[in-house]
């Protein structure tokens, strides 16, 4: 079983096609406070906003910088995911765009999109629950994180609270494609008004 989230046997470097060597992180109890905070974050774009549960806090030495939830439908913004939410909260806050020794905890994989900005915004190290073995960016189907063609390579760490996280998601999307799935017509007899 992958340490990072469970979906698959192995992670595999597609260059190479030789499985890379993960280890599972020694979680600390501080790593599990923060990521509950994500997870609780998540609970809220689903509930609150009905956005696909995904929260994200950015912290530094034991202080939140910024935090964040899924926004894209409400703010009808593709760009709005809840790792970035916490990116932009965080330097509104701090009155910069660089976080040098911060951990972003996040309760899915990241994206492309919001890996490049973790690259860009310097992050030491990122924390993620669920793995995303269709768009993940931190190691499942793109490393972008640690990728040597950057000037800045992150730690990543994957799996804490994974199951809880995939629940989440996985009941979302359960229930958002019953409601989309139409109502069988009403099967009347004949002579029975419908």
């Amino acid at each position: 079983m992958h340490p990072c989230g469970g979906w698959r046997d192995a992670a595999w470097n597609g260059a190479m096609h030789e499985p890379l060597q993960v280890t599972a992180p020694a979680w600390t109890a501080d790593d599990q406070a923060w990521m509950r905070r994500a997870l609780a974050l998540a609970e809220h774009a689903r509930d609150a906003e009905q956005e696909v549960p995904v929260g994200a806090v950015l912290v530094r030495d034991g202080q939140l910088l910024g935090m964040g939830w899924n926004r894209n439908i409400i703010l009808h913004d593709p760009t709005a995911h809840a790792e970035i939410q916490a990116l932009r909260a965080a330097g509104e806050a701090v009155g910069n765009h660089r976080f040098n020794d911060a951990t972003l905890y996040v309760t899915l994989e990241p994206c492309a999109m919001c890996a490049m900005a973790m690259v860009h915004a310097r992050l030491a190290r990122v924390v993620y629950a669920a793995a995303d073995p269709k768009t993940g960016a931190a190691g499942s189907v793109f490393d972008l994180l640690g990728s040597d063609r950057h000037n800045h390579r992150i730690v990543v760490e994957g799996g804490l609270l994974a199951d809880e996280a995939s629940v989440m998601l996985r009941d979302f999307f359960r229930a958002r494609r019953r409601k989309s799935v139409p109502a069988a017509p009403s099967q009347a007899l004949d002579g029975d008004e419908a």
